[in-house]
């Protein structure tokens, strides 16, 4: 398959309807403060701010990026396991983030769900829901959506992951730019509605974003691809390949 640019991928995630699940991780996201390595989640802690006032748009956001991530964890772990199974090739950055990362972006928004006690009755862009909030991660149906929407653009990543390793870091590049070009427009709806923890959460998950989106253009580069995650053409980076990623790259879970 040919390298997809970037801006596809929003436009059909853009028809997202979500389903969301509780994650098992929840507590070591927001409660525990132990761990042999701290990031960004790590130091989050969700007690910290005071409950919001949620708008049903800000309701409907939990429900979008709660299956965002868990699309991401999904990509990048059976990516992984599909490229050691066939190729004996193992990509570290999918490990690293699902496992790492991604695991615990499910957690976050999964606690702010547990937080407002959201439901299917709550939220209007869900529809015969996969998962609700009582459902441990490892119980999450892997790969597997209640929306149309959502699972063609599984299917489409996750087909495009398997041809190549340079295809499945290139579609590591796509998934953060969606993260993060949606969760600028749910940072923006927080703010409105002063939902501090909410903003500062959805803070969270973009900057973990950044970090991951920067390992893939690592490892692109690394397989001689120089303009690594940049596709012409990309309305978030811009002409300059800068745009509103961060200079000081993050590279450590490649």
């Amino acid at each position: 398959m040919n390298r997809t640019k970037l801006g596809i991928l929003s436009f059909i995630v853009a028809s997202f309807l979500v389903g969301c699940g509780s994650s098992s991780s929840s507590n070591n996201n927001l409660e525990d403060k132990e761990g042999s390595t701290e990031s960004n989640e790590d130091k989050f802690y969700l007690s910290d701010y005071p409950l919001s006032k949620l708008t049903p748009n800000l309701k409907d956001s939990l429900a979008y990026m709660g299956n965002e991530e868990r699309l991401a964890y999904d990509v990048y772990h059976n990516l992984y396991n599909y490229h050691v199974t066939n190729n004996q090739d193992e990509i570290k950055q999918l490990k690293n983030i699902s496992e790492k990362s991604e695991i615990k972006h499910i957690g976050i928004v999964q606690d702010l769900v547990k937080r407002y006690a959201l439901g299917a009755e709550d939220i209007t862009n869900v529809t015969n829901p996969v998962a609700d909030r009582n459902v441990t991660f490892e119980d999450m149906p892997s790969g597997k959506y209640d929306v149309p929407a959502i699972q063609e653009l599984y299917d489409v990543l996750y087909a495009k992951g398997t041809v190549s390793r340079e295809e499945a870091l290139m579609v590591g590049c796509m998934v953060e730019v969606t993260d993060v070009d949606d969760l600028n427009k749910y940072i923006i709806l927080a703010e409105d509605s002063e939902a501090t923890d909410v903003v500062e959460a959805f803070n969270v998950l973009r900057n973990g974003s950044y970090n991951h989106y920067w390992a893939f253009d690592k490892g692109l580069k690394k397989l001689g691809v120089e303009s690594g995650c940049y596709v012409e053409g990309d309305a978030l980076l811009g002409e300059n390949k800068d745009g509103i990623y961060p200079t000081n790259e993050n590279h450590s879970e490649d």
